[in-house]
């Protein structure tokens, strides 16, 4: 095994480790989003903007 061969296992596993986050984050987004009892966000045009932050 040369380098090349590590440089190319190594931005494979990267490339495979970005997708697995986004798809986790993905996933985490569209539940909250389902979630009915989810604090609305302050930029919320029905909140106040002077309240505390949602994810605070």
């Amino acid at each position: 095994m040369d380098w090349t061969s590590l440089v190319g296992l190594l931005a494979l596993v990267t490339l495979c480790a970005g997708i697995v986050f986004a798809l986790w984050s993905k996933r985490a987004v569209e539940r909250r989003l389902d979630d009915p009892n989810t604090p609305k966000s302050t930029l919320a045009a029905d909140k106040s903007s002077s309240a505390t932050p949602a994810d605070v």
